[in-house]
């Protein structure tokens, strides 16, 4: 059975993926459809302000918080090798560090960082705010399934 401080690292990570699967989710179900309905220029103002907004500590905290807490989970299982929990324990870690935050960096971080150099009046905002909605949607979804998928193998960990 994992207890004592490993146990409470576990919860912190089950808290932190959780709550990122419901940042990805809140984000995938309701926050893209509304700036899609949008004209493209206020939709691209508006995802560009997000994207600003984003980068704060409030958020960074638990985005970054939730990798390093997830890191650290996967190097104290391969030191401590419980016996009960730990491929739940390995697969939260990766579930999180790959489907989310690494995809993060790989999928949805280049796409933004393409909207920010567009002047959202401009034709050419225009133009690729469709392609940007679906694709950044499409890969925030995956970000959210694995977000959840690690809060649940960390709880299967310690049940």
């Amino acid at each position: 059975m994992i207890d004592g401080p490993f146990f409470v690292l576990v919860v912190a990570g089950i808290l932190g993926t959780g709550m990122m699967a419901g940042v990805f989710c809140a984000f995938s179900t309701f926050v893209m459809r509304g700036l899609a309905a949008l004209p493209p220029a206020q939709g691209v103002a508006a995802m560009n302000a997000i994207n600003g907004a984003a980068v704060r500590p409030a958020f960074m905290t638990v985005f970054t918080g939730s990798a390093v807490l997830s890191a650290v989970i996967a190097v104290v299982t391969f030191v401590v090798w419980p016996d009960e929990g730990k491929a739940e324990l390995l697969l939260g870690s990766a579930l999180y560090l790959c489907g989310s935050f690494g995809l993060t960096i790989v999928a949805n971080v280049p796409r933004n960082d393409g909207l920010a150099r567009l002047t959202p009046g401009a034709q050419e905002a225009a133009v690729y705010w469709p392609a940007y909605v679906r694709e950044w949607t499409f890969w925030n979804h995956v970000r959210a399934v694995a977000s959840a998928a690690a809060a649940l193998v960390y709880v299967l960990a310690l049940a």
